[in-house]
């Protein structure tokens, strides 16, 4: 079994506007100015910012550029935590295995940061009387041998000082007796991770920001009017001309839809298939604490959570994408083969357990498989952010304040800035 390091957290118990801002790194003494905001101009605006999309990349930098003293405005088609929204599923894991990725290791030490970051959000909404969002299961990954995805994660781990355990098969065995894999060669063992409940945290933030003064509008945006290379407005038909000093794109898979020419072949638009397996009762062994999330080849889930115990979560490649307007959200019968499979292979004693509920959600990935970060081509006051490719959600509150910032005009890591470069390569090209 490899060592495993250890880290201070240095969470706080107890924090309040000003004491969450600093436990999760972001600044004060940021004016208006910043944006160039004449007061003059101020009070003609809507907004200093509006954000289009109220999703997990939307919605923290909404809320970070409010903590920074901005005027924020959100529009979304649909609301804040809705079932169309990539970011609206129940649960999301947060890792930070990204040995498959080139930047990997940015990712890892973004992922570890957003870990304590979730739990910070879990303290500052006692008082608020949230629920608890984030569980830390430990994740578990397991492999037939050692492959380059594994030892580049090792790697990564290793130079971040990451807590994980390298364990045997009879470790595993040990620990976990109701999780089987055949021919078992390679597990490791993150123990920090965890699982999020999704929809309700975005629900939570949302509350912060309205309650902050921030304001959500229902409506889909357009482009409105423009003033030279500047975006002077955004229009819906239900919440009127919206008008700011900077805009800020969250579109996640309706980008394609929103900006067609730009968009249309920089995003890859897949929809992953999530299945929730009801855990018999009085079955402890499938329920948090008990086990742990889980990463085989070709699925992901984890345990069920307590109070509401919405089932054993198994998630497997989906179908290909349709209109994020009008696609069915729930998984037909004809993909339940291949999640049964896997119960069968690794979790036997659920088989033939009823299927309490299904999702489909549209997930964009981007050609680099990368987080977009960037300002718009045609105009100097917009930016677009993105790209999730299927992990964006989990970097919410780590997202939202590096946005906020850039936004801003005070990028605090400014050697981050090229690789959230929109890319020139595209899909099918």
């Amino acid at each position: 079994m490899s060592k495993v390091s250890k880290r201070a957290s240095g969470l706080p118990t107890e924090i309040q506007r000003r004491a969450f801002l600093s436990a999760v790194g972001a600044g004060f003494g940021v004016s208006r100015t910043r944006l160039g905001l004449a007061a003059g101009v101020q009070s003609r605006r809507t907004a200093d910012v509006v954000v289009v999309g109220a999703g997990s990349f939307g919605l923290w930098t909404a809320l970070y550029l409010q903590r920074l003293g901005l005027r924020v405005t959100v529009i979304d088609a649909y609301g804040a935590g809705n079932s169309r929204q990539t970011s609206g599923g129940e649960t999301r894991g947060v890792r930070t295995s990204y040995g498959d990725r080139e930047h990997g290791l940015q990712w890892t030490a973004w992922a570890r940061r957003a870990i304590d970051r979730w739990k910070a959000w879990d303290e500052e909404g006692r008082a608020r009387r949230s629920p608890r969002l984030f569980y830390q299961t430990g994740d578990l990954i397991l492999r037939q041998e050692t492959n380059q995805y594994i030892e580049d994660t090792c790697t990564n781990w290793d130079e971040l000082n990451v807590s994980y355990e390298s364990l045997t098969a009879s470790e595993v065995h040990f620990r976990w007796p109701w999780i089987r894999f055949e021919q078992l060669g390679a597990a490791l063992y993150e123990p920090d991770a965890g699982v999020v409940r999704a929809r309700q945290a975005i629900e939570s933030v949302a509350r912060a920001f309205v309650d902050g003064g921030g304001s959500i509008r229902i409506g889909r945006a357009v482009i409105g009017s423009r003033r030279g290379a500047s975006l002077e407005t955004v229009t819906s038909d239900s919440s009127g001309s919206l008008s700011a000093d900077t805009f800020v794109f969250a579109c996640g898979p309706w980008f394609p839809k929103v900006f067609p020419n730009m968009m249309q072949r920089r995003l890859l638009i897949s929809m992953g298939h999530v299945f929730y397996f009801a855990v018999p009762s009085g079955d402890t062994r499938f329920v948090y604490p008990n086990m742990p999330s889980y990463g085989v080849p070709g699925c992901t889930g984890w345990p069920a959570l307590p109070s509401d115990h919405r089932g054993f979560r198994v998630r497997t490649g989906g179908r290909p994408a349709e209109d994020p307007d009008f696609s069915d959200r729930w998984v037909a019968s004809d993909y339940h083969t291949r999640p049964r499979e896997i119960l069968r292979q690794h979790f036997p004693d659920l088989v033939g357990a009823p299927i309490n509920e299904t999702r489909a959600c549209h997930y964009e990935i981007s050609t680099d498989r990368n987080f977009f970060i960037d300002t718009h081509p045609e105009f100097k006051n917009v930016w677009i952010v993105g790209g999730g490719s299927a992990e964006g959600f989990k970097f919410g509150p780590v997202l939202g304040e590096y946005i906020a910032n850039r936004v801003s005009g005070d990028d605090q890591e400014p050697h981050l800035a090229e690789s959230f470069r929109l890319k020139e390569g595209q899909f099918g090209a």
